[in-house]
């Protein structure tokens, strides 16, 4: 039996620990609340997805090559198995994941999220050294 919690618009959703299907899968939308936005803006919906635990992991590990669950497991070493496929059935449900003979992979979509968001990791490695420094 599965518990359900409130999203950010009120609606009921299934918790990571539950066993919804793909179909079941409550994704942040356009238009609507969202962590940080009570506006929906498109980019804050994209943020609230990817900010959620393991979701960043899945498409840095899957941009290097397509993806076993037990190779995702292995690679994204503290993430339970349930986080893991709760993260990968909302990246299907959103078209940035899909299914492949051997394992999972970015789609159209995911690689090109990743094409943009590449830069930023390369932007928050040299930002990083910084923080904690006595900035002005």
């Amino acid at each position: 039996m599965s518990s359900k919690t409130k999203d950010a618009t009120g609606e009921e959703m299934s918790d990571e620990g539950s066993d919804a299907s793909a179909s079941d899968v409550r994704l942040p939308r356009h238009g609507f609340p969202v962590r940080g936005s009570q506006s929906g803006q498109p980019i804050m919906v994209l943020f609230d997805l990817l900010g959620r635990r393991w979701a960043m992991g899945v498409l840095w590990n899957l941009a290097e090559a397509n993806r076993t669950f037990r190779d995702l497991q292995a690679r994204c070493g503290s993430a339970s198995p349930t986080v893991l496929n709760t993260r990968l059935k909302e990246l299907r449900a959103a078209g940035l994941v899909s299914k492949a003979s051997d394992g999972y992979a970015l789609t159209e979509d995911g690689r090109a999220l990743f094409a943009v968001l590449e830069p930023l990791g390369d932007w928050a490695m040299e930002w990083a050294p910084k923080q904690g420094r006595d900035n002005p």
